[in-house]
């Protein structure tokens, strides 16, 4: 029997696998290449409804959440590490976000006052004698001073220097976290005038002040630097800079990181770069009156009096000197802070915040008679606490 061919067959050819191979990527190109737009497409679509988010002025505020606690007409508020310090004449306590009770340390201060490091922050009775350091798990150390309290800093250390009143030969005293005496320093009216501001830096080696004089009538302020490391043991005094400025009055000193430092006057700021040897870098004139100073680790921040019009200015520069936002606002904060990229402005219940773009996010009603305001995690979120309240509000229309 034979056996019949099916005229449908063919014989298949040589199999060509580099089609096949080149065939396949192709393929894989193009699915890597959709899948690329649409990726990009979305981080498009979520990075613009951020901006348009963040970018948005508001003008009210709604209660997301709610902690009460009766507590002392007299409180005040500082923010720290996670959490937040509630101190008044009765004692401190460190508080979540939840307005609860972390820790809580009685003490009996006539006027405490508060200086925030990264990892201490320190409360001084302001005329009196007692100053106490503080890390998030409580307290660090205490020391009492034998002469009144003008001013103080407190280092991430804990180390504390402090200006203390003593008619007309005051003192400046710089003590470890737990109360021992690392360095005095006596000023006279004389020679180096009287001390008004100090500010340590983060390690605490080296303490930047302030002074001011006055001969025949005419003003002059000195800003001198003090190294207690290795710098400084050779120099009288441990002074390793100095730099004077006639006609001028610098009330207050700081440092932005471990080698930029600032001296704000009536009418300039200097800045100043070098870790132990600080030096005079660029001073800026400011041609207007200041009515509030505030800085970050990157901004040096102004509200300034507007010259040709009602109102106020707020300005920034960066760490270079440079002018970098400039806004005009109208109202009346006594209250001005800067956190990360907002300038936060508060008075009662009003508040204005302004962003380092010049964007004015919010101003209006917090309905509340704010202490301190500070932002929360979460886009347009904020904590606000009052005499017996931490709310949590959000920014709408």
């Amino acid at each position: 029997m034979t056996q019949k061919k099916n005229p449908y067959l063919k014989l298949a050819g040589p199999v060509d696998l580099e089609k096949i191979k080149q065939s396949a990527k192709r393929h894989r190109k193009d699915a890597v290449k959709r899948w690329s737009i649409a990726a990009l497409l979305i981080i498009m679509i979520v990075s613009g409804s951020y901006l348009l988010v963040k970018n948005r002025s508001y003008t009210s505020v709604r209660t997301a959440a709610s902690y009460e606690e009766e507590t002392s007409d007299t409180n005040r508020y500082a923010q720290f590490g996670d959490g937040i310090v509630r101190y008044s004449r009765d004692g401190i306590v460190y508080l979540n976000r939840k307005n609860e009770e972390q820790w809580i340390q009685p003490c009996q201060m006539k006027n405490p006052v508060i200086d925030v490091n990264e990892e201490t922050f320190a409360v001084a009775d302001s005329g009196g004698n007692a100053i106490l350091v503080f890390t998030e798990t409580g307290l660090k150390g205490e020391m009492e001073t034998t002469l009144p309290i003008e001013k103080m800093s407190v280092s991430s250390q804990g180390i504390v220097s402090a200006i203390l009143k003593n008619e007309g030969a005051p003192m400046i005293v710089s003590y470890d976290a737990t109360g021992n005496i690392l360095v005095e320093h006596q000023a006279t009216l004389n020679s180096t005038g009287y001390p008004l501001a100090l500010d340590l830096s983060r390690d605490g080696m080296t303490l930047a002040v302030s002074y001011l004089s006055t001969k025949d009538g005419t003003v002059k302020s000195r800003v001198a630097y003090y190294n207690f490391g290795e710098e400084g043991k050779s120099r009288t005094d441990y002074e390793v800079s100095m730099e004077e400025y006639d006609g001028s009055i610098i009330p207050e000193v700081y440092f932005m990181d471990d080698t930029t430092s600032v001296a704000v006057s009536d009418s300039s700021f200097i800045i100043y770069e070098g870790k132990e040897t600080p030096q005079k870098k660029k001073e800026v004139e400011i041609n207007q009156e200041i009515k509030s100073v505030f800085h970050t680790d990157k901004y040096i921040g102004f509200v300034l009096l507007n010259k040709n019009k009602s109102g106020y200015e707020a300005r920034l520069y960066n760490k270079s000197g440079k002018q970098v936002m400039n806004k005009a606002f109208t109202g009346e904060y006594s209250n001005v802070r800067m956190h990360e990229d907002e300038i936060i402005m508060f008075e009662g219940t009003k508040c204005c915040i302004i962003t380092k773009n010049g964007i004015m996010r919010f101003k209006g009603d917090l309905q509340t008679n704010a202490l301190e305001v500070i932002p929360a995690r979460g886009i347009n979120r904020y904590l606000v606490m009052s005499a017996d309240e931490l709310r949590i509000v959000y920014l709408v229309k």
